[in-house]
């Protein structure tokens, strides 16, 4: 089977396993045990691989704070934010095609006083400068703006961003979990405050991530949503899973040497498959045609629905819909139809992610199967 949905999850390197291994069986101990050996081995470990992390956003080793992966790093980087900066102001800035873990949790926070601005998108996905200007005002105490889009792989101008929340006085949040790995992420040069990132999208276990917070120019004050003993800075209690954060680090570590390579290999095969996919009749593609992540492409084939065709896939190639099902209903994905996609391509859009293992080979056979596919399901 081809795999294709690695903006879903990668499947965990074979020298990430190879690290991790070890302290699942005779590594064992706690990291917080510090008066025997076991305990040291284990606090070692976690320290270089929160090293790791912070030399691939180019920040300081203690500015990383581990968490279970992107969804609870937003949910303690958002309430935290909320809960410290409210007596400046309640207002934060976000977008309407962000994650719905951002989503939700903006949604949630508004029912405890938040006010919220979602800012719309064009049609290639981006957010229009002016909107942003015009957002901020003196309540403003966050901006959460997505790197890169996970269903349409869309890059914000997330350094133009940055310095405008400077200029601004207000912190700025970005979610780097699609774009880590894929794309450079130099906090420091793209002026970023907090980002949360998951191992697992970039060749590491599931179950373990990391949160990004500045500790000068400004310093990130968060209250804590998980207390009970005082691990990660009084951040996020509880006793640390080593054998993951092992794995976050080997991955990120990986990323890092390997950046580049990525990039330029999975680009080279997105604009294979979206040649021959764009050629076919009725193909449209969502997002911008150039300031995507190097490997994401979402197809809408016209005259067919998504589930047909993914249905008639599901054997033979691993890829994802830009619907998300709901109480047995497809419905048309938040994120095309906030680009202004008619609801009629929004329910036939296929989200293509390539990873770097996938060759040329199996992009020819997705793009024959495919176009086979389609002619019997508009004849049929």
């Amino acid at each position: 089977m081809i795999y294709l949905d690695h903006n879903a999850t990668t499947p965990v390197d074979a020298l990430v396993l190879e690290a991790m291994l070890p302290y699942f069986t005779h590594k064992y101990g706690n990291a917080a045990s510090t008066a025997h050996r076991f305990g040291w081995v284990a606090a070692d470990a976690v320290a270089l691989a929160r090293e790791r992390v912070a030399m691939l956003l180019n920040c300081e080793p203690n500015e990383i704070t581990f968490t279970s992966g992107a969804t609870e790093s937003i949910n303690l980087a958002l309430k935290g934010v909320f809960e410290v900066y409210q007596t400046k102001g309640k207002h934060i800035v976000t977008v309407a095609t962000e994650h719905k873990a951002v989503l939700d949790v903006c949604e949630s926070l508004e029912r405890r006083g938040a006010q919220v601005t979602y800012l719309p998108v064009d049609l290639t996905g981006l957010i229009d400068w002016a909107d942003l200007e015009k957002a901020i005002t003196p309540e403003t105490i966050l901006v959460c703006i997505m790197m890169a889009n996970n269903e349409t792989g869309v890059i914000q101008p997330i350094e133009a961003i940055g310095r405008l929340c400077k200029e601004r006085g207000v912190l700025f949040m970005s979610d780097i979990t699609q774009a880590v790995g894929k794309l450079p992420v130099d906090v420091q040069a793209l002026g970023i405050d907090i980002a949360p990132l998951s191992a697992h999208k970039m060749y590491g276990p599931k179950g373990v991530g990391a949160l990004y917070l500045r500790r000068r120019g400004p310093r990130v004050k968060l209250t804590p949503m998980i207390e009970g003993g005082g691990h990660e800075n009084g951040l996020r209690s509880g006793t640390l899973n080593v054998p993951g954060i092992v794995g976050l680090g080997m991955s990120a570590e990986l990323a890092h040497q390997q950046q580049n390579m990525y990039y330029n290999r999975t680009l080279r095969i997105r604009q294979i498959l979206e040649k021959a996919l764009l050629a076919l009749p009725q193909a449209s593609l969502n997002g911008h045609p150039t300031q995507r992540l190097p490997n994401t492409t979402n197809i809408s084939f016209g005259g067919i629905r998504s589930g047909g065709l993914l249905k008639s896939l599901s054997n033979t190639v691993a890829v994802s819909s830009g619907s998300a099902c709901t109480s047995a209903l497809m419905e048309p994905s938040y994120v095309l139809k906030a680009m202004g996609v008619p609801d009629e391509l929004a329910y036939n859009s296929i989200r293509f992610s390539l990873g770097k293992d996938n060759t040329e080979v199996e992009i020819i056979e997705v793009t024959t199967l495919v176009q086979q596919l389609l002619e019997s399901l508009r004849n049929g």
